[in-house]
């Protein structure tokens, strides 16, 4: 297929995955990584292979890293696939949460992929091609104790798109969603929690779910899996809104689907409790 591909978060994990994927496909891949120290798991595989991955520095939380990166690209050709990858999770109950931690979550889970479709999509629309992919989650449907600040920021991105597919559809531009279930990746480590003070009543069930998604993280979906759900998306002739990856992921959204809400609730107390 070729073209040009704009990826964000790739210093390992989905990003990381999803940029070497998407280069054997035959996409020059610009690979934004926040920090250029990190990239070298990046560039040593994208050797390996001889691939077209070209690691640039992005923080999308920064307005002139993400303008310059999407200038770099714009100059190789038209962006064909912009990825929206880059994020981290944020652990801790609605309660306890400072107000600032629950801020720069949405800095860089939803503010962030909205300041890379502003510099992108307009070319896109231009052009009357090219596809937008969000990474999400599960965690985009469905809402989960301990994490409310990850989980309203998916929620948001989800929005986002929906919206987006009514408003670039009609110009030819592809807007399409990947919610993958826990992933085996470095996510957990990347991962923040706010501690529950002394005295939380939080405290039993913060321990209980963070514990239990480390656990769950160990035997995770492989990121490679979730890139290969990025490629089918990004070159697939007529592609889905949404592609959920992942038995965990599948699960609960069947599951969602299946139930009232009230049982629902139960289901997850007794998955996650």
């Amino acid at each position: 297929m070729g073209g040009v591909a704009l990826v964000t978060g790739c210093s390992s994990g989905i990003g990381l995955e999803t940029a070497l994927e998407l280069a054997r496909r035959g996409h020059a891949v610009h690979a934004g990584v926040r920090d250029m120290a990190r990239a070298g798991d990046l560039a040593s595989a994208a050797g390996a292979e001889s691939l077209d991955v070209r690691p640039v520095r992005l923080d999308v939380t920064d307005a002139s890293s993400v303008r310059d990166a999407a200038e770099a690209a714009l100059r190789d050709g038209p962006v064909d696939v912009l990825v929206n990858n880059a994020g981290y999770a944020l652990f801790g109950c609605a309660e306890e949460v400072p107000l600032g931690e629950m801020r720069e979550q949405f800095e860089t889970n939803f503010f962030g992929a909205v300041a890379m479709i502003q510099r992108v999509a307009p070319s896109m629309r231009r052009r009357g091609s090219g596809r937008i992919i969000n990474i999400s989650s599960v965690a985009g449907r469905i809402g989960f104790p301990c994490s409310p600040a990850y989980v309203s920021s998916k929620f948001a991105l989800e929005g986002l798109s929906e919206c987006m597919r009514y408003e670039l559809g009609p110009h030819g531009v592809e807007v399409i969603l990947v919610e993958p279930g826990v992933v085996k990746t470095r996510f957990m480590e990347s991962a923040r929690a706010t501690e529950p003070p002394a005295g939380s009543a939080y405290a039993e069930i913060t321990q209980k779910v963070v514990g239990g998604i480390r656990m769950m993280a160990e035997l995770g979906t492989p990121a490679a899996e979730v890139a290969r759900a990025v490629a089918r998306a990004a070159t697939e002739p007529a592609p889905q809104p949404r592609y959920v990856v992942g038995n965990d992921a599948g699960m609960f959204l069947e599951a969602r689907r299946s139930m009232g809400d009230a049982e629902f609730e139960e289901y997850i107390k007794k998955e996650l409790f």
